[in-house]
Parts: structure tokens; sequence; C-alpha cells
């Protein structure tokens, strides 16, 4: 591995997942702690090991990916910028009102349900301008009073501002020219323009996601600009590609400008590797579920497409933008366990994190969370976690589970279990409402795990959920990051199109996409990409004439498009909300979608284990299928062969995670070296 190596990052709560590919196809990986404080240090040092550990300088790195957690943990923390929004008067408090529905209506105190923490009340100035529902311009700009209205914000100390005016996805001229006098004075404001962030009608969701882009575009451009000149600086030449939320990855140069689209950066990666992963092994529906330290990451994978929607829900607030639909739940590892007012037991959503993390690192941290919780049951091997690179310290683990267990009064042993089946029920119902709301029955789909803890958590849920296969890939701790390496470039670009399917003119509409491919084009010029080599579809949101909210339908290249427009439009409306009607349709939305590259592989050498006999030991764990402690087998993955059968209880180790496989399954190594589970009736004791 001396030349040709493309790297993928991904950084998680708890470790940064550094994964390499050479010429030749094959892998190599590591994780080192995440630096909480500074995200970029570790991503940085992970050049550092590269050399120092494979003997590869920067310069021989051919391609730099990332997924980044930063956006999502700005908005998390509240760490966003100091925040503007102009607005056509009248319309100030539409980030304040909302929509009238709400989801906690009896609360004693009610508490908003929008997100007015982005910008308050005083921050949100009304502009004298007016355009119509068709694009007439019945108010002209005033711009002396724009400006006055920004000189406020400035003098107030804003560092972005949101510009949101009414029908500005109809008619842009105002926002431009807003845009535009704006940076002329203040160049050092970040600009978040509507009708570029979200040119679709629904005034609140616009005006929402305007906001989040404004309020973490500082953040991702000082984040992304410090890891392009400490690469730089470090020797790395490569191209650096940033992953967007929708499974693409962008130039970080344009990712600056395109901050909202990076909330979902990290676990779209995993959805990617899983996918590849799956086909693989013959599995296309699969739902995947990847736990790191301090969240749950699950997705659904039906005949081998990952699941796309349009809207996203980040901290309980709506934001349009295209992404994979990830549930993500506060469960990790790192996850710390406790007790509330009423002396229930409960676990997350607040974690240890890296720093302190878990009490059985010695890092100073003293709350019993699930890795001590999985410790003191014997699952993981104290001197062999993460490949031995972090040994941990089974006292301080039972000690601190031993302080929740004296306030439940029960065993350790008890208390540690509780916290797993407390936290295996929470990512039980997270995996429900991904399937169950798609209208899907899990049953008929096969579990993967991700991420460093998503194996030591698969069995049980899989008994939970019913389901009866579970595929444990090769790299399962690493896969966010090595499907990266198979992302390809993607563009998007989406306008308003407000047309009924009856009535609908297929050369204009012809032409609106036309326009939006165009820009797509441009964005791959930029990343010097050639346009001709993408591979071009088209999605038009299409809701019934009066209703609210839209489906995405991919709409087909030849013969009767708008036949086969509607028929998956209705098709789709059934699956997702259990009925429809031949009623009339109308579009809403109609966007371009480019991709380029990309790979169906992650790893390309043959799966070989090390020249060894297979390495098998046993030791005492606990589940809970089974009173009091049962005899488990310890195997180490780098030596099981194709073809290798065991059963439950076993545990598997490989440096970046841990299996385990309860009593009731059966385990095969395949051709590909992947894990294959398959839950036995008959010799699961249970009814």
């Amino acid at each position: 591995m001396n030349s040709g190596l493309q790297i993928a990052v991904d950084i998680g709560g708890t470790f940064t997942d550094v994964v390499a590919r050479d010429e030749a196809g094959a892998l190599k990986y590591f994780k080192i702690p995440t630096t909480r404080s500074n995200e970029s240090v570790a991503v940085l040092e992970s050049i550092d090991r590269i050399k120092s550990s494979w003997g590869v300088e920067p310069g021989a790195i051919t391609r730099f990916m990332h997924g980044t957690t930063v956006a999502t943990n700005a908005i998390l923390e509240r760490k966003g910028a100091r925040m503007g929004l102009l607005t056509t008067r009248g319309f100030k408090d539409v980030l304040a009102i909302g929509r009238q529905m709400r989801h906690r209506m009896y609360d004693v105190i009610l508490t908003a349900e929008t997100p007015e923490f982005l910008i308050p009340g005083r921050r949100r100035k009304e502009v004298i301008e007016r355009v119509a529902a068709d694009g007439t311009v019945l108010v002209p700009l005033d711009e002396e009073q724009l400006m006055q209205a920004v000189d406020e914000l400035a003098a107030d100390g804003v560092q972005a501002i949101a510009i949101c005016f009414l029908f500005s996805f109809v008619n842009s001229d105002h926002e431009r020219r807003a845009r535009d006098l704006i940076a002329e004075r203040y160049p050092d404001i970040a600009l978040a323009v509507s009708h570029l962030v979200d040119p679709a009608f629904r005034e609140y969701e616009r005006t929402v996601v305007t906001s989040f882009d404004g309020y973490v575009k500082p953040i991702i451009d000082r984040y992304l600009t410090r890891l392009e000149d400490g690469l730089a600086a470090k020797g790395v030449t490569a191209p650096f590609q940033v992953m967007q939320s929708r499974g693409g990855l962008m130039a970080s140069k344009t990712a600056r400008g395109k901050a909202v689209r990076l909330f979902l950066s990290g676990p779209a990666g995993g959805v990617i590797g899983a996918r590849i992963a799956g086909a693989g092994a013959g599995e296309h529906d699969l739902i995947t579920v990847d736990i790191g330290g301090t969240s749950c990451d699950i997705a659904l994978i039906s005949d081998g497409k990952a699941l796309i929607r349009s809207e996203g829900i980040i901290d309980g607030y709506p934001l349009r933008v295209p992404m994979v639909d990830v549930n993500s739940i506060g469960s990790g590892g790192g996850s710390i366990a406790w007790v509330d007012a009423a002396g229930g037991l409960r676990v997350g959503p607040e974690s240890a994190g890296s720093e302190p993390g878990p009490a059985c690192y010695g890092r100073g941290g003293a709350r019993p969370t699930v890795t001590d919780a999985s410790v003191v049951l014997g699952y993981i091997d104290p001197a062999n976690f993460s490949g031995g690179a972090l040994k941990l310290d089974p006292e301080l683990a039972r000690k601190a589970v031993a302080g929740l267990a004296d306030v439940l009064g029960m065993t350790v042993e008890e208390a540690a279990l509780g916290i797993h089946r407390i936290v295996n029920a929470q990512m039980a119902e997270g995996i429900r409402l991904v399937s169950i709301r798609q209208g899907l029955d899990p049953r008929r789909f096969a579990l993967m795990p991700l991420g460093g803890g998503g194996a030591l958590h698969i069995t049980p849920l899989a008994r939970d959920l019913g389901i009866t296969r579970i595929v444990v890939p090769p790299y399962p701790g690493v896969l966010a990051a090595a499907g990266l390496l198979a992302a390809p470039v993607e563009h998007e670009a989406a306008a308003a199109y407000g047309q009924d399917v009856d009535a609908l003119d297929l050369g204009q509409m012809r032409a609106a996409l036309e326009q939006l491919d165009g820009q797509c084009a441009a964005l791959m010029r930029a990343e010097d990409v050639d346009p001709a080599t993408a591979r071009i579809h088209h999605y038009a949101d299409v809701c019934y004439v009066g209703q609210g909210y839209t489906l995405a339908v991919e709409l087909a290249k030849e013969g009767d498009i708008t036949g086969r427009m509607y028929e998956d439009f209705i098709e789709a409306h059934k699956r997702v909300y259990g009925y429809a009607t031949r009623a009339p349709a109308r579009i809403v939305n109609l966007r371009s979608v480019h991709q380029a590259g990309g790979s169906d592989h992650i790893d390309r050498s043959e799966f070989a284990p090390a020249a060894a006999q297979i390495r098998r030991s046993r030791r005492q764990i606990r589940v809970g299928t089974a009173n009091g402690v049962v005899e488990a087998d310890i195997y180490q993955r780098e030596t099981l062969p194709a073809g290798t059968e065991f059963h439950g209880p076993a545990i598997v180790e490989q440096a970046d995670t841990t299996t385990l496989v309860e009593p009731g399954w059966h385990a095969r190594v395949d051709g590909k070296g992947n894990l294959l589970l398959t839950f036995e009736q008959s010799r699961s004791g249970e009814e």
C-alpha cells in the first residue's frame, strides 16, 4: 500500500474511523478517539498515523472523503451562528407560529415546538416588498429600508442572515437583489437565501430550513476551511470531498455553501456500505442498525435501494432537505444509565462520549453506561477492546453499575442486564418506526449491524422484532467510513412547479427539467467531472389536489410518463398511508439528481482468514434468554475461514466490534467473509 491510496474518515461521538483502500482494492482501517472539543484534530492526526503505521506519504493519497456530524452537533448543542432573519412585511413571526398541529397537547407546561432558538424576535426584521403567487411584483423592494434593517442586525452582532421573502421560489429577483446589497456592504456575514436553499411552497418549512442553513453555515465553513488548510499543511493534495445527507459526495468548497445538506453526512455513508455488503450476501431487503458511542442510526434498504425522504426531522424540527431515511435515537455505547424520579431505570439520551467516556475507560467517567454493562455481562474482553488499542478496567465498570444496582435494589448483573434490555427496547422501537411507518413488515427484512456497538446488540434486537436473519459484514464497525469509498459524486437541483397531472404540458415540464439539469452539470464541471458521464434521475413531488404533503415519484424517461407517474404516486400513497383513491393529483416540485462515479464494491480483495487455525476459547456471560451464567465460545473473526459454522451462545471478537450470538442462533461464514446468523426455534428454548 504505497501509492494510489483513497482515505475515508467518519467522525463518531466516541471514535473517529479511518478506512484506506489501495489501488488493488484492499482495505485497511483503524480507530482513534474523537476530539470532541475540535473534531478536525482527530482527522488531521489520522494523516500522521497513516504515515507512521502504513508508511504512506501524504502526497500518495489520491482522494480524501469525509463524513461529519458537525452540522447536527451544532443544532443539538445550540452552538450555531448568531442569526438574523429578513422576511416580507407581515411575515416575521412565521418562524414562531409554525403549524397548528402540536405533538404534546396535554403537557402541564407547554413549550415551543418551533425552532425559535434560531432567531429571537428582535433579530427578525420585516422588509417592504411583495411578490404575488404568480410572480408578479406587487410592491417593489425598498432597498433603503432593507439596508436599514441589515444595519440594525449587523450592529446586533449577527454572523449570518437568512433571507426568506414570500413567493421567492416563483420570482427570486428581490431575494437576489437583497443578497447582492448585503454581500457588498457586509462581506463577512454569511447569507442563506431561501430560493437557493429550498425553492418550494409552504412558508413555515421554507423559513425553517433557510434559517437552519444560516445557523450552521459559519460553523461548517470554519470547520471545512480548517480541515482543507490542515490537510494542505500535512502535504495532502488530493481532492477533499464531503458526504451529503442524500448519500452522495460533493467537493468541500461546494459543501461550505450548502451546509444544510450535511445533517446526515455520517449515517449516509453507513447506508451505502450496508447496501453493498447486503448485496454481496444475497440480501437486498435490510434494516441497518448503526450503534456508536452516542447514538443509534436506523435505516431501511428495500429491493437494494436506500429509502430517500424529501423532509427529515432534526431535533424534532422539520428540515425539508432530501436525505436518507434514517431514524436517530440517543442510544449508544456511551449512553448513561440513570434512575428517574419514579424509581425507574432509564438509559440515555445523555452520553459519556469519548471525553471522559464510560467508567471502564479510566478517564474520569464515573456514571454507568451501556459499555460498562457490556463489560460486567462478559460480552467485551477488557484486554482486547478495539483490537487492544484501548485497555478497559472491569473493576471501574462494575463499580459504576453497582452504584445503580444499589439504588434499584438488585444485583450488579441484574442491573447490567436491565440496562441492555432498556436500550435494546429503545432501538427496537426505533426500528418499528422506520419500517412500519413506511407500511413495511420488519419481519421480512434482514438486520445488519453497523458501528462499534451494533453487532453487540443485534441478536437481542432481532429476537424482540421477530426477525430471523442477520448479516454481519466483515468490517461492521467502520462500514460508515468504508461506504464513503463507494459513494458517487452527486448534485441536485429543485424548483417549484405547480401543475395538475391531468393538464400536464410535457414539453413545458421537460424544459423545466433541462434548466435543472444545467445547474447540476455546472456543479459537476466545478468538480472536474464530465457532466456527460453522469447518471441522471428526475423526480416529481406529487400530491392529491388540495393535499398539503407530497410524495416523491421518479419520472420515467420514456413511454407514458404521465400515466406512470400517477400510478407510482398511487402505489406510494397506499404504502405510506395505507390507502389511495383515484382522485386528481398535482405536481408541486420538480427535482433533478446527477450522479457520477461510485461503485458497487468496497473491498475488492479476496476474503481470506489469517494464516492460523481457528482461535477459540470460552468465557462465562449472561444473556437475557437464560437464567444465570452460560458458557460462550469466543472466536477471533480474522481466523474464521469461509464455511465455518457454530451455534450460540458465542462471542465473535474483531478489532472494530464484538458480535454477541445468543442461544438459538446459528452462525455461518460465507465466501465473502460475511457472518450470517439464522434463528433456529428448536434450539432457542423459547416458545
